[in-house]
């Protein structure tokens, strides 16, 4: 299998992202009613190169730029399998991207913002504040690059940099 470099995969969100709210409009969806749960532009897990948290976030922003409307209220990112702490990044750098943004660009993580407190707990009742401790952490610093205010590796976790990629992960 060949990696997709950033600008092959920047192409595909896009056109997804325009069929999708070409079909909301012709079922009269009220856009200002909805949330946009997407992954972020990258790179891709196999690939090569990894794209830098400034090359995410102007594939991402302008992907969304050129489709979604500025009706839609908010957009909530998944981590797509990146690491607690790369996902934080990657949104902060969103959130720093100079450009129209007419929506709220922020979090749905899963696996990104739950890592650490699930290693901290580790199914123990005795460990249950620190696992409460490293969940705080995380939300934290997505708090944090929300408002693009977060400095790189400046809230360390249990699992703030092992990468959250689990091959052919389905919901």
């Amino acid at each position: 299998m060949v990696p997709m470099t950033l600008f092959a995969v920047k192409k595909l969100p896009k056109k997804f992202l325009a069929a999708v709210y070409k079909a909301l409009s012709d079922h009269n969806v009220y856009l200002e009613g909805t949330l946009l749960k997407p992954n972020m532009v990258t790179q891709g897990q196999s690939a090569a190169k990894k794209a830098s948290p400034e090359e995410v976030a102007r594939a991402t922003v302008t992907a969304l730029q050129r489709t979604v409307p500025a009706a839609v209220p908010g957009i909530v990112f998944l981590s797509g399998g990146q690491s607690e702490e790369e996902a934080s990044i990657n949104l902060n750098a969103i959130n720093q991207y100079k450009g129209k943004k007419p929506w709220a660009l922020t979090f749905s993580f899963g696996r990104a913002l739950q890592a650490s407190a699930q290693k901290a707990w580790a199914g123990k009742v005795d460990n249950e504040k620190a696992s409460q401790d490293e969940l705080l952490k995380r939300a934290k610093a997505n708090a944090l690059a929300c408002q693009a205010k977060y400095d790189s590796g400046s809230i360390t976790s249990a699992a703030g940099d092992g990468s959250n990629y689990v091959a052919k992960h389905s919901y």
